[in-house]
């Protein structure tokens, strides 16, 4: 049995917009996220993760930002990507862990629906993903409201 650890991390700023999408739900914000595709933060550091578990590089070795396909793509596009590589090579994914780092919008709403949109994605139980939300004390970019920040590491076991 393999058992393989991987962190990813992204971060993006905030321009015009009335909402955020965060795990791929829409939550309604004052703000939007800039990015080449819907700029799902969360996301990104998630499929960075998987991608750092399997040492298959980042997202933008996969999809790059200058490539036209990718503009204003949705990012389970990538997650799935990301959980299908691990299925490839003959892994699952035994649990992932996200932080996202914001003072606005309050996510604890959305948690519950956070978690299980990301593991319908990954095709895992719910049970295996784990979503928090915390800020920074108003402290650097995050605590400036400037933009969003996310963390997460991702465990896979290739092989029984």
């Amino acid at each position: 049995m393999d058992i393989r650890l991987g962190n990813g991390f992204d971060v993006h700023a905030f321009e015009k917009g009335d909402h955020v999408i965060l795990c791929g739900v829409r939550i309604a914000h004052d703000r939007a996220l800039k990015g080449h595709s819907d700029a799902d933060v969360a996301m990104h550091a998630l499929t960075d993760a998987i991608l750092g578990a399997l040492a298959e590089g980042d997202i933008g070795a996969h999809f790059p930002p200058s490539d036209a396909r990718w503009k204003g793509a949705p990012s389970s596009i990538f997650l799935r990507k990301a959980a299908e590589l691990v299925r490839a090579r003959g892994g699952r994914i035994a649990n992932c862990d996200l932080t996202i780092i914001c003072e606005r919008p309050r996510l604890r709403p959305h948690i519950a629906a956070m978690r299980e949109n990301l593991a319908a994605i990954l095709k895992v139980e719910a049970s295996r993903v784990s979503v928090k939300a915390t800020t920074t004390e108003q402290l650097g970019f995050t605590g400036r409201e400037e933009g969003i920040a996310a963390l997460a590491t991702a465990a896979i076991i290739i092989g029984d």
